[in-house]
């Protein structure tokens, strides 16, 4: 299956940015959004996440780059403090990376990568912004992801949500029973 930077705006007007930020806001790529002055280039700050969304998400999907740098775009352009927050818990996930095996994230393989984030307690920690590393790495990247990617029209067809919350479908999707 495809996704493509169309997923990442129905995602994004599921979650009302598309009327909070405006349609020009949503057209930026993460690469033209600001350094903050961080160790983590914007162009690294994608790499990161397209790294993480690749374990996290199924793996017949294509065009995951995209997409995801579409959907972090506009998210970062809707709240203050979001891009920032986000940029913390990637450049935890690497300094891990870095103490726990020598590398950084993004030069250990897909099986690393996972291992990783399991070792780290992600995959078992309950999201919260406030929280421990692993919690705000669950909180501000994979939860992130998975809220992108099943809120899109083809995240939801992958787990048989036809019409996911906020994505119009037309009164015809209300009259039929269950597939």
């Amino acid at each position: 299956m495809e996704l493509t930077r169309r997923d990442a705006l129905a995602a994004l007007g599921s979650g009302g940015v598309v009327a909070g930020v405006g349609v020009a806001g949503l057209h930026r790529s993460l690469s033209e959004l600001p350094d903050d002055g961080r160790d983590l280039t914007p162009e690294r700050e994608r790499d990161l996440l397209v790294a993480v969304a690749r374990i996290v998400y199924p793996s017949e999907l294509d065009g995951v780059s995209e997409f995801v740098e579409t959907y972090v775009a506009g998210r970062a352009a809707e709240r203050d403090g979001y891009r920032e927050s986000v940029r913390a818990a990637l450049v935890t996930l690497d300094e891990r990376a870095r103490t726990w095996r020598d590398a950084e994230f993004l030069s250990l393989d897909g099986a690393e990568r996972e291992a990783h984030l399991r070792e780290l307690g992600v995959d078992a920690a309950d999201p919260d912004p406030t929280g421990t590393d692993a919690e705000r790495i669950r909180y501000f990247v994979v939860n992130e992801l998975l809220y992108a990617l099943y809120t899109s029209p083809t995240g939801g067809e992958l787990v048989g949500i036809e019409n996911p919350q906020g994505h119009p479908g037309g009164t015809d999707t209300y009259r039929r029973g269950p597939r």
